[in-house]
């Protein structure tokens, strides 16, 4: 039993208490991050949706523009009657923009309280990522923002970048999305 009169970090008992509970949080953390995961390219490179944030995906679909909205948001569709707002991905990374080619589709995801598409050059597959097989995010300095970057997907011998779409799509992006809607 701890000796409320000895609390304090020089006592064995209480370090071994604080790196058992530091050890329980980290696998919690890596556990939260297992699952499984819609992945899909963007100029070469893999990304990763967590499964559960998404609807459904849809091949190419005429998008109409919407005015005063960001280069990123690409406009909206008509999706069995429900008005979706579209996002180029690419752009939104600062990426260049792409041809479409018979392989682009948009992946219609939950984002906070709504559906938006998310315009990607490909679809590749579901992959179950065990949280082993995920590592956060690498720093890259203070001027580079990886918060929207869930973490590391190691599969395969290849990395997959997980996104968390809710910080890749801001409430910002999503009110600019939607403002003349």
């Amino acid at each position: 039993m701890i000796d409320p009169n000895r609390v304090g970090r020089s006592d064995p008992q209480l370090r071994s208490i604080d790196m058992s509970a530091e050890k329980t949080l980290q696998e919690d953390h890596i556990q939260s991050k297992a699952g499984k995961y819609l992945t899909f390219e963007l100029a070469g490179e893999e990304y990763g949706l967590e499964i559960l944030k998404v609807r459904e995906i849809i091949g190419m679909m005429d998008i109409t523009s919407v005015p005063r909205t960001p280069e990123f948001v690409k406009g909206v569709i008509n999706l069995r009657g429900k008005v979706i707002p579209v996002v180029d991905l690419r752009l939104k990374f600062g990426m260049q923009q792409a041809e479409q080619t018979a392989e682009t589709c948009i992946i219609v995801a939950y984002v906070g309280q709504m559906e938006m598409g998310i315009l990607v050059d490909k679809v590749s597959e579901v992959l179950d990522i065990s949280g082993e097989d995920i590592e956060d995010a690498p720093s890259f300095g203070v001027d580079v923002n990886t918060e929207f970057i869930l973490g590391i997907g190691k599969s395969g011998g290849h990395v997959t970048i997980l996104l968390d779409i809710a910080r890749v799509l801001t409430n910002e992006d999503v009110a600019a999305a939607v403002a003349d809607i």
